[in-house]
């Protein structure tokens, strides 16, 4: 499980997005933000590959479709399942695919966010990646979930951990955890509605995904609605 950045140093960014007027917005908000601050900016995906290994910023803002290299190929370069030392990424994009959504998950993507969310969202997904969380539109998310509640199609099994039998079955309380994750709640809703600290839903959470052997809370909600954990009476 990736750390946390440390509590009370800014968030460091990289933006990449081929238009200048997205980057140029995106900044200006972003370094508004007391807790956040712009390290980088690239223009093309080639460049983006090589300025995030070079300044390791806490969050990359990745847009889909540019020049050199696509945003899909990017993020599969800095946090795919086969990079050592993964990068936390957050795809941002006007396209509404579902092969975008998929293959940014897949590629190890932490958030995937629409361009016409809105800035206080994409403030959120900032934070929620540099904290170890997701986010995804919640327009995505309500189709995302219904996708996976077909347990033969492709993209049900797209950016899902394996299913072979657990090592070690889930106790009570992790099974909670993991139908409110599959539900969209965050970890203080969580905490709020299972009466129990923050640090013990984090907790509960890694635990989670060893078991499951996911990389972030998708994957672990892909799992939850593919088993009916997120189905009412579950």
């Amino acid at each position: 499980m990736t750390v946390p950045t440390p509590r009370g140093a800014p968030i460091r960014v990289l933006i990449a997005d081929d238009q200048e007027m997205v980057r140029t917005g995106f900044r200006f908000f972003l370094d508004a933000q007391p807790d956040i601050t712009v390290v980088a900016e690239a223009a093309d995906g080639e460049a983006a590959v090589a300025l995030a290994r070079r300044e390791r910023p806490d969050v990359c803002l990745l847009d889909i479709r540019m020049p050199k290299l696509d945003g899909l190929e990017a993020t599969r370069l800095l946090a795919g399942p086969e990079v050592a030392d993964p990068m936390r990424v957050v795809v941002v994009t006007t396209f509404d695919l579902d092969e975008y959504v998929y293959g940014a998950l897949r590629g190890g993507a932490c958030g995937f966010l629409l361009k016409d969310s809105g800035p206080t969202l994409l403030a959120e997904a900032v934070r929620a990646a540099a904290a170890g969380d997701t986010l995804v539109s919640p327009s995505v998310t309500v189709r995302l979930l219904k996708h996976l509640t077909a347990p033969r199609s492709e993209s049900a099994t797209a950016v899902a951990p394996r299913s072979a039998p657990l090592p070690e079955p889930l106790t009570d309380r992790e099974r909670d955890v993991v139908r409110l994750v599959a539900l969209g709640r965050t970890n203080a809703e969580i905490a709020a509605e299972l009466y129990v600290s923050l640090s013990t839903v984090k907790t509960h959470l890694s635990s989670v995904q060893l078991k499951l052997a996911a990389r972030n809370r998708v994957e672990i909600a892909a799992w939850a609605w593919q088993h009916g954990l997120a189905l009412p009476g579950s």
